[in-house]
């Protein structure tokens, strides 16, 4: 496919919104094999078609045209669009594929729930809205796939409706989604306030009329309030500290929907909208050191609670956070192929680390504290296998795929010349060491240590895992074929996608008319590109570089910690335990939220509806005003009695009074 023609990319969407509207309105019709069969047949399309696609864009085919014009309001035209370059081919292949090994994968997890066919509509929703949105030409229509995303996100995290943190989580991320759409939304308004469009290129023609004027009232320059207001939708949806606190309780939804939602798709939705947008972002140098900071924060200290967490989704969910910190740290140095390479490599190895995680919950009967596991590694061989090249991947081990994107981020934080650099060079750097520490730390646990699950009862909930009907948990077991095909496919390109494409990514022409950098100002790409020798010499002196030293020494802590000498993490346990309670607490902003955002905005609408509604609105204007009409008409009621006799008193002082008034007039 050398051209990129309208019908085929239409496809793309198209067919797993098919495939979502067959499983969830006919769902009972068509039964539990017409369900999955129809929605992977609808994704497995979806991916060939943008497997081609990517093949006609590396040939240098692209294609950005109108699909439809939705309205017109005077010259602003709404419209559904396409634009298709590197950047949209390579989000579109890794939504797809990452989706299709999702949908095989749920067909084993879900098997005995009773929501399997809405479970897979959901989950093919969410494929066609991401596809809406990373190959949208237009800002109209990229907001319509940052809100789908977030519904049907909504959706999937409260899957199990009936348990009350499932509800709980998906509200939060739902409202804490909404702060940060609020930005997103002021910003897309400012820009069609001054530039009249929403057409990507139009809006990127016109990109340096942003740069002179300010904010009317405020003296903000323009250009920044832009790019900080889109940045806080990134934020949201990119889980970036102080918004990212939905993620991690985004667990309680079913584990295909981790690796779907919190891997490898809806969380890069804000790196690929920050990238798609450099254009705007390379004119502002506070919002990229903006950027910069909070990225840092995230990478750092988002790591250091993956140390303490138990549950074995819940430490790959912190990891999730630390990763997205890193590539929100390549957006801030302007590094925007190095973020959306990251992205790439890092939607494999999670949705492998998420999968396989899964794997070992259905193995250990539905029990996901990593303590009550051990010795997993002589029942599930290709969970261990799969789960050792996942993690590897992701601690930045040289030749794997996340050593490059990784290493990359570093370097290109090395080579910036913002004023925040600094700060990101340590959190990045101690993020290495803390990420090889918690993800073996996990590692051995669940494989290697003492195995601690015979006999071990377990949630009453999943009573039909029971082997032997006598309400213990026996010897666990490889998952089936459908669980752990997906864990190999998703294995493969974790060990050498990094190897095999971070030339033509980084350094070719791949990315460079979907990515623009003012290469003057901001020039740790081109010093990346002066110091890159192939991968195979980058991968080779990965082995002696101070990253690689850091990996090195966590994974050996973890061993020692958890393998050797258990009695050292219970003597830390003990020793900082204040800080361990300020982890547990997840630094207190759950509580802050709670305490102080969500009680102070529920004590200001009770205050408007106490004093404001009942008091001001109903009790003064409208009940006051009828009141006041009635001891009006009481007052006079006392005049009018019917007696001739008041009358004529009255009349006699009213003339009285006259004949005074005259009287004085004459004096």
């Amino acid at each position: 496919m050398s051209e990129l023609s309208l019908n085929s990319l239409l496809a793309v969407p198209l067919a797993p919104l098919v495939g979502s509207i067959a499983a969830g309105l006919f769902g009972k019709l068509i039964g539990r094999k017409g369900a999955h069969v129809l929605t992977i047949a609808g994704v497995l399309v979806s991916f060939i078609i943008s497997a081609m696609t990517l093949d006609a864009v590396m040939d240098g085919a692209r294609f950005n045209q109108t699909v439809y014009e939705w309205m017109t309001l005077g010259t602003l035209k709404m419209e559904i669009g396409f634009m298709v370059d590197g950047l949209t081919a390579m989000m579109m292949c890794v939504v797809t594929f990452v989706s299709l090994m999702v949908h095989l994968y749920t067909i084993g997890y879900m098997e005995e729930d009773p929501g399997y066919q809405r479970f897979f509509s959901y989950i093919s929703l969410f494929t066609f809205s991401m596809l809406m949105l990373v190959m949208s030409n237009n800002m109209l229509q990229l907001f319509f796939g940052w809100e789908a995303v977030g519904l049907v996100s909504y959706l999937l995290i409260g899957f199990w409706f009936k348990k009350p943190t499932a509800i709980f989580a998906n509200m939060k991320a739902f409202l804490v989604n909404r702060v940060g759409d609020f930005g997103f939304i002021l910003g897309i308004g400012l820009v069609l306030a001054y530039t009249g469009t929403l057409n990507y290129t139009e809006i990127f023609a016109k990109a340096n009329e942003l740069v002179g004027p300010e904010i009317p009232g405020f003296g903000w320059p323009l250009i920044t309030t832009i790019c900080i207001c889109l940045f806080i939708g990134a934020m949201g949806k990119s889980a970036q500290f102080p918004l990212h606190v939905w993620l991690p309780d985004s667990m309680e939804g079913p584990t295909p929907i981790s690796a779907l939602i919190h891997a490898a798709t809806m969380v890069t939705a804000g790196i690929f909208m920050v990238s798609r947008m450099s254009p705007l972002f390379e004119l502002s140098d506070v919002a990229l050191n903006f950027i910069v900071v909070i990225g840092s924060i995230t990478a750092l200290f988002m790591g250091f609670l993956g140390i303490i967490q138990n549950d074995i989704k819940r430490v790959v969910a912190y990891s999730t956070l630390s990763q997205l910190g890193y590539m929100t740290v390549a957006l801030g140095v302007s590094a925007y192929s190095v973020a959306m390479f990251h992205v790439m490599t890092h939607a494999f190895f999670k949705a492998l680390l998420f999968l396989g995680a899964g794997s070992v919950i259905i193995g250990m009967h539905h029990d996901q504290d990593i303590r009550n596991m051990g010795g997993l590694w002589k029942y599930m061989k290709i969970t261990w296998i799969t789960s050792l090249l996942g993690s590897l991947a992701l601690i930045g081990t040289p030749f794997f795929s996340g050593f490059y994107s990784k290493d990359s981020i570093i370097l290109a934080v090395e080579a910036s010349t913002l004023p925040a650099a600094g700060f990101a060079q340590f959190a990045v750097l101690a993020g290495v060491f803390v990420t090889a520490f918690y993800s073996f730390r996990m590692y051995f646990l669940v494989f290697h240590g003492k195995e601690h699950f015979h006999h071990k009862p377990f949630p009453g909930e999943h009573d039909h895992h029971d082997d032997h009907g006598d309400g213990h948990a026996h010897t666990p077991h490889e998952s089936p074929w459908v669980v752990t095909l997906p864990l190999v496919l998703l294995a493969i390109p974790s060990v050498v996608i990094g190897y095999l494409t971070i030339d033509g990514l980084l350094f070719g022409d791949f990315l460079k008319d979907a990515i623009h950098v003012d290469a003057a100002k901001h020039g740790a790409m081109a010093d990346l590109a002066h110091h890159f020798h192939g991968a195979v010499a980058m991968g080779l002196h990965g082995l002696v570089t101070l990253p690689f030293f850091l990996a090195l020494g966590g994974v050996v802590t973890a061993f020692v910690f958890y393998m050797v000498a258990p009695q050292i993490p219970a003597m830390f346990a003990k020793v900082l335990r204040p800080l361990i309670v300020i982890g547990e607490n997840k630094y207190f902003l759950d509580w802050f939220n709670e305490n102080v955002l969500a009680a102070g905005a529920r004590l200001l609408g009770r205050g408007f509806w106490k004093i404001g509604d009942q008091t001001l609105i109903d009790g003064l204007a409208v009940n006051g005003s009828a009141k006041l009409v009635g001891l009006i008409g009481s007052v006079v009621r006392l005049f009018q009695t019917g007696y001739l006799y008041h009358y004529a008193l009255v009349m006699i002082l009213g003339v009285f009074a006259l004949m005074t008034w005259f009287v004085f007039l004459q004096h």
